[in-house]
């Protein structure tokens, strides 16, 4: 019989080995102790302090070298195995991971250990030592299942019976010409020359660099999908530098740059186009007024430093008709702008015919913001054509020569979306200024903050309104472009519907010519009490339950989670020292828990729709922070920072309000700078438009380049990260989506969700993926703009085009 007793390190000794392991099993003994007596204190769960007063026994044992520390190995991690089943709330790789890994990594040790003890038996000793290696191969087993896909839901009893709609029963235009492609804002692209046979062919057919800053503040970030026109691609930078680019050979055939500067919340999504000789709504003589080839096809830019421009579509010049030399100063009226300091458009001019709507971002801090009007402007001109104020319901102010708007007004700083059969425009809007505290809001805060209010796009009056959170001192701005799309109701009819994704996870449909709701929406009561000094709540809240609910599950102790015991333990010392009442859990002046956060939930990337199957795809983030009003007194303990999301973590963002003169904002994490929360942290998510229910959901994104201390890993574990950018359906079967924390544009079968390629970028990409066929060879191109996530190391100016290759378009 082999003797193993100088295992597992002859050449170091037994010895040796044995007090090595006695002092790391003190020193995780004491850390659990410890930690765990403080859990326990706060009302949590007792393992952690038990386990730790173990392990320091059997710390003691195996420098003592009794044999019952082979016997207390065994108990400590067959006791472990059963608190973890039975203290995971959903059972799952993840969940399991934080609770057995470091456990099973001491159990293996100790039976190595055990195997250097001359008091037990020989025939133990031999056991022990297999046990620890099997013990090890298991390890190894679990590191190699992390870099698989865990879990991720497939219901295909939720899908409806397809037989997917031909493409000439679509309208479907043949450019992408707004923001979500089509006036509905479905984003889907009506091709199927790129499918599910042969996208794994899919190469690079050409970059182009944009030439934007990549150093320095302000630089922004990168969230602009293109767009295409015929045989051009218009995109713009951060900071509102347009080019437009030959779309089969990304070769720039004019630039124009406006030399916009902001000190905040600097992006561009998109521009906007306009057509006179398309237009509809001028008469054969108006068309014959305007000059021939001069700006009769135009771009409009809302830039950083708020102004409004419009430039030759053909040549990238200003259009002397329009305002001043090309521009509509958008301050006047608006309050202290602070050359766009506190406000700009971070949005797309939407055109309704030759009127473009143009809404802001307003700095949500003080009293006496800028205003959150939203005005629309003649396309042709730049003259006035009316405004919405919610201060002035009647738009008196429209009319006068020097208007001057109602200050800290709710604003739409996201897309809004026009309906031409309605004539309605609809506007998502955020809460009025400041964010998290409203204890003297007045009525027109109250009743059109956090809503989507439908708009009549000749007068700019309000026709509806519906309120997705009530007196949101969360900061829930609705954060998405609307999307029109005929929806079945509970009696089975097709309805003109307006869908509608949030931060809170919920998912509205309303009748777009009323807003009511086409799917049930419950009214539930929520914790309202204690409110912030001098705030009240409001004592319900409505949840889509008609929707599939996304990302929302409330979160318990047993759901925090770390990548080791040690940073779970801090994480749930975290949670049960904070409080968390639920959704809309109470803002205070003690720490809390916002979830889902400001973050999303949904954000402003939007849906996509698969018009030919009625499917639709949505992705979010999971992400909770913890948050804290400070009054005036303890301000002074803490720096101040303006930095946007994720950049003013850990500091605190002013916000004057009542007795309140700032918020702490932290993500919910450990030390290791991992979020709290059980992954995943950011999925995709595909729902069945006639079901009304999820047909699947898969985790999105790997940690390979992030990871604790937001140290790279390099590792492509497939975590499901948080998610930026909206998605881009096909008619071929095929969802395109880039805005995870790793490099990469992928593309997902959009029937299973299963990943089926996969590009790798130079920088991360939170923009949707344009795609379009050449009107002039007919080859079929995915086009993303690759910039770098917010507050990432990798940033970047590209633009790259993907195409299948010329021999595989010839075979087609």
């Amino acid at each position: 019989m082999n003797d193993y007793s100088s295992l597992p390190h002859r050449l170091n000794g037994r010895s040796i080995f044995r007090v090595l392991f006695s002092a790391l099993t003190l020193a995780v003994g004491l850390v659990l102790a410890a930690g765990g007596l403080r859990l326990i204190t706060l009302g949590g769960s007792s393992y952690y302090a038990l386990a730790g007063v173990a392990y320091v026994i059997l710390a003691f044992l195996y420098l003592k070298r009794h044999p019952a520390a082979l016997h207390l190995t065994i108990a400590i991690f067959g006791a472990t195995v059963i608190w973890a089943l039975f203290d995971t709330p959903e059972f799952g790789f993840w969940a399991l991971l934080p609770r057995l890994v470091v456990p099973a990594l001491m159990f293996g040790l100790g039976l190595w250990a055990s195997a250097t003890l001359e008091a037990v038996p020989a025939k133990l000793r031999s056991a022990s030592f297999w046990g620890g290696a099997a013990t090890a191969g298991a390890l190894i087993l679990t590191l190699i299942s992390a870099f698989f896909p865990h879990g991720s839901i497939y219901e295909p009893g939720n899908l409806s019976a397809q037989t997917p709609l031909a493409l000439d029963k679509i309208d479907a235009p043949g450019n992408w010409a707004m923001f979500g492609r089509n006036a509905n804002g479905t984003r889907f692209a009506p091709f199927n020359d790129i499918n599910l046979e042969n996208v794994s062919d899919l190469q690079v057919a050409w970059t182009y660099r944009t030439g934007r800053r990549t150093t320095g503040d302000g630089i922004g970030v990168d969230e602009n999908t293109p767009l295409q026109i015929g045989n051009i691609l218009y995109s713009c930078t951060p900071e509102n530098m347009v080019t437009a680019l030959d779309a089969d050979t990304g070769k720039a055939l004019w630039k124009f740059d406006p030399h916009a500067h902001s000190a905040e919340h600097v992006t561009c999504r998109g521009v906007g186009y306009y057509d006179v000789d398309a237009d509809t709504r001028l008469t054969p003589s108006q068309k014959a007024a305007l000059p021939d080839g001069i700006c009769r096809q135009r771009l409009l830019i809302s830039t950083v430093d708020a102004r409004l421009i419009a430039i030759d579509a053909a040549t990238g010049k200003p259009c002397a008709d329009f305002g001043k030399g090309g521009t509509v100063d958008l301050a006047p009226g608006m309050g202290p702008v602070e050359q766009g300091k506190r406000y700009h458009p971070t949005s797309v001019p939407v055109l309704m015919g030759h009127v473009a709507v143009v809404g802001g971002w307003v700095r949500d801090i003080v009293h006496g913001e800028p205003s959150g009007a939203v005005r629309a402007y003649d396309a042709l001109t730049g003259k006035l054509a009316w405004v919405w104020d919610v201060g002035s319901p009647d738009n008196a102010v429209a009319a006068q020569q020097n208007p001057q708007f109602s200050l800290e007004t709710p604003n739409v700083w996201t897309v809004p979306t026009y309906d031409r059969d309605l004539n309605l425009v609809y506007l998502p809007t955020g809460a009025g200024p400041p964010d998290y505290w409203g204890g003297d809001r007045n009525q027109a805060k109250e009743k059109f903050g956090a809503a989507i209010v439908a708009v009549d796009a000749s007068t700019g009056r309000t026709r509806w309104v519906y309120q997705t959170v009530h007196h949101d001192v969360w900061d829930y701005d609705v954060p998405s472009q609307p999307v029109l799309y005929d929806v079945t109701n509970d009696k089975g009819l097709k309805v003109p519907a307006l869908i509608q994704t949030t931060k809170t996870g919920n998912i509205f449909v309303l009748d777009r010519r009323t807003g009511k709701p086409v799917t049930r929406v419950v009214e539930r009561a929520v914790t309202n009490n204690p409110a912030a000094e001098g705030d009240r709540l409001s004592p319900t809240q409505p949840f889509s339950v008609g929707m599939p609910i996304i990302g929302n599950d409330r979160l318990s102790e047993r759901k925090m989670w770390g990548v080791s015991t040690f940073d779970q333990l801090y994480c749930r010392i975290m949670f049960k020292d904070s409080v968390y009442t639920g959704a809309f859990t109470p803002p205070g002046e003690k720490p809390y828990i916002e979830y889902p956060s400001l973050l999303g939930g949904m954000n402003w990337g939007g849906v996509s729709i698969d018009e030919t199957r009625d499917l639709m795809f949505v992705n979010d983030m999971r992400v909770p922070l913890r948050m804290m009003l400070v009054n005036e007194k303890n301000a002074g303990k803490y720096k101040i920072s303006m930095d946007e999301v994720p950049g003013f973590m850990g500091t605190l963002r002013p916000q004057v309000a009542g007795p309140y003169r700032g918020v702490r904002i932290d993500v919910l994490q450990s030390p290791l700078a991992v979020p709290c929360n059980t992954p995943p942290f950011g999925t995709m998510t595909a729902i069945d438009l006639k079901t009304k229910k999820i047909v699947w959901q898969v985790p999105l994104g790997t940690v390979r380049d992030t990871g604790p201390m937001g140290i790279k890993t390099h590792l492509p574990i497939p975590l499901g990260m948080p998610t930026l950018g909206g998605p881009t359906a096909t008619a071929s079967g095929l969802v395109f989506f880039a805005g995870t924390q790793d490099n990469y544009l992928r593309a997902l079968d959009s029937l299973t969700g299963k990943e089926v390629w996969k590009a790798r970028l130079p920088a991360g990409a939170p923009a949707a993926p344009l795609i379009y066929r050449s009107p002039r060879t007919g080859r079929q191109y995915v086009v993303i703009s690759v910039g770098g996530m917010s507050h990432a190391a990798d940033v970047g100016d590209y633009i790259i085009a993907y195409a299948l290759p010329q021999k595989g378009l010839a075979a087609r």
